[in-house]
């Protein structure tokens, strides 16, 4: 078991007052049967007139937040603590039958069994993953005639891993996939993104997960407080299994070093913080992050 403490602060600074806002955040860790959120305390600058949670269309736990008193400035912090086990999903995909399932026939499930509608709605465009040739060519390598999802999916997480250059700040939210396609570079979100369209594009099932993953020092280096960054990946659908999560910036399984906030379609769905706001005019946003482990 692993337990951890994450504070993830957001700060919105505007050029002039903001009247009227409305923000969604998705900041608090998910339950699983490997996961367990302890507890998340959020502090918010300045205090919400209205504050509730509430469950997304993805299950995911939320925070509908509204604020009336005019400020240039916003903030949120969120510390959580999560306590970590082994995910039982890892040994299980390895052995028989599921290291043996045939990808096509998996796609094929996916496309007629009226049972795994709930998995085949993550097969379709989402707003930020289009289903497109490009993504098809660059999948099929991994998926060639007889072979196992599994192999696929691995050879797949290890390629993107191999072929895109991590460079912070080269892209944001609204840089096109093609024109990550294109580049080779990014930074997690990208990579995940990626992953997700050659998924769909051969017509498997693959949702977005969002969350935090712990970086360690070099050695004799201290650790830097709020240098860490929120992560992201993949989790695709094995018939008669589950979801399998995939992280193609570093090339593993997630296991006890990735904590889980939110999954949905694509980084859309699950932004930490997003909303309207009246007034403001040019923002700026600053986000740090910590992930600390705990004593057990």
């Amino acid at each position: 078991m692993t337990v951890y403490r994450v504070r993830h602060q957001t700060l919105y600074t505007y050029e002039a007052p903001v009247l009227h806002a409305h923000h969604l955040a998705h900041l608090r860790p998910r339950r699983f049967d490997y996961q367990v959120a302890r507890r998340t305390l959020l502090e918010i600058t300045p205090s919400p007139r209205d504050q509730h949670r509430q469950e997304d269309y993805f299950g995911n736990d939320c925070d509908v937040l509204e604020v009336l008193s005019p400020h240039e400035r916003f903030e949120i912090v969120a510390t959580s603590e999560v306590e970590l086990k082994e995910r039982l999903a890892l040994s299980l995909v390895t052995a028989e039958p599921h290291k043996s399932l045939d990808w096509s026939a998996a796609a094929e499930q996916l496309a007629k069994d009226p049972r795994l509608l709930f998995a085949r709605e993550y097969c379709f465009d989402s707003p930020l993953v289009r289903v497109h040739p490009m993504l098809r060519e660059y999948a099929l390598p991994s998926f060639s005639a007889g072979r196992s999802l599994l192999d696929g999916v691995l050879e797949l997480n290890d390629r993107i891993h191999n072929d895109f250059r991590y460079e912070p700040l080269s892209t944001d939210v609204s840089t096109p996939l093609a024109q990550v396609m294109r580049e080779r570079r990014g930074v997690c979100q990208d990579f995940a993104h990626v992953m997700l369209g050659c998924l769909r594009s051969v017509g498997l099932a693959a949702r977005y997960v969002s969350g935090y993953l712990e970086t360690v020092a070099p050695p004799g280096q201290p650790r830097l407080v709020g240098s860490d960054a929120s992560h992201a990946w993949v989790a695709t659908f094995f018939p008669g299994l589950g979801w399998l999560d995939l992280d193609p910036t570093n090339a593993l399984l997630p296991n006890q070093s990735h904590i889980t906030v939110a999954y949905g379609r694509d980084f859309s769905d699950v932004s930490p913080l997003k909303g309207v706001v009246l007034g403001g005019g040019r923002h700026y946003v600053k986000v740090g992050v910590d992930v600390q482990r705990l004593p057990a």
